[in-house]
């Protein structure tokens, strides 16, 4: 499966590295690190030389309890950095995005891909994301950002995730998003406990009948350190174990902070289920 994103080509037949390029003040692992154009550059470029095979933009933080940004805030982070990594860089860039406004400018600044953890539910985000004509990541969250941990329940925690990003699916081919341009994310970590997100990644082949792919983001979240009673800078090996897992199990994009780490691990994987 080969994903066209702005012209540039994401093969989804080798599991994909997503770098994470958050330019933001608060984000939980890597906030504030990259708010000056020339180093998030240096810091993509880094990544791409490491193995990305596309770059995540993100302008707002998505943590627990983080608060929410403006639209004209949100914009003057993340557009220039969207343009430059577009003219510079090989790999997609994707823009992790809710809003309609920031899809379509991103859109215009050559961004291939919409990352959205709303799922495109927010006024006039579907309508946005089917003009620009990208392929969509379609993610599940119980709740908002600013409550979604607080008491998250589920009665069967697979089924009602595959149930909503089933119907989210539907409404986006109807809206004239093509299934082969949408890939689903089960959204570790948003609305859900340790126990839910476990159930999730020994369940996650039941997720590959829905799109184009499956995108995972669990590098460096809160799980990890739960199992591990570990703080963010110390959860690689558990996080590896976690997508080894993810990418048997059917994922075919994994999105990562530690990117060299991550692509040799996936390599390994990828060997050894090519073996034979």
């Amino acid at each position: 499966m080969r994903l066209d994103c702005a012209g540039k080509v994401l093969d989804l037949s080798q599991p994909a590295v997503m770098g994470v390029l958050n330019v933001t003040p608060d984000s939980f692992s890597d906030g504030g690190r990259y708010l000056q154009l020339d180093a998030a550059l240096r810091r993509a470029e880094t990544m791409v030389e490491e193995g990305a095979a596309l770059i995540d933009v993100g302008g707002e933080s998505t943590r627990p309890g983080a608060p929410p940004v403006s639209v004209q805030e949100e914009l003057d982070r993340v557009l220039p950095v969207v343009e430059r990594l577009a003219r510079e860089l090989p790999v997609p860039i994707s823009v992790d995005t809710s809003k309609p406004e920031i899809i379509r400018e991103a859109a215009r600044a050559g961004a291939g891909l919409i990352n959205d953890v709303r799922a495109l539910r927010l006024s006039g985000a579907l309508q946005a994301a089917a003009a620009s004509g990208l392929p969509v990541c379609l993610m599940h969250m119980q709740g908002e950002p600013g409550t979604m941990q607080q008491q998250p329940t589920y009665a069967d925690v697979v089924a009602e995730v595959h149930a909503f990003l089933a119907e989210r699916v539907r409404v986006c081919e109807s809206a004239g998003i093509p299934r082969n341009r949408l890939l689903v994310d089960p959204g570790f970590g948003f609305g859900k406990t340790l126990d839910h997100n476990l159930l999730l990644l020994r369940h996650l082949d039941r997720f590959t009948d829905l799109a184009a792919g499956v995108l995972v983001g669990i590098s460096r979240k809160s799980m990890i350190g739960a199992l591990l009673n570990a703080p963010v800078g110390e959860r690689l090996a558990g996080g590896l174990a976690a997508t080894v897992i993810a990418f048997w199990q059917g994922a075919s994009i994994i999105r990562a902070h530690d990117v060299r780490e991550t692509a040799q691990a996936l390599c390994v994987c990828a060997a050894a289920r090519a073996a034979g």
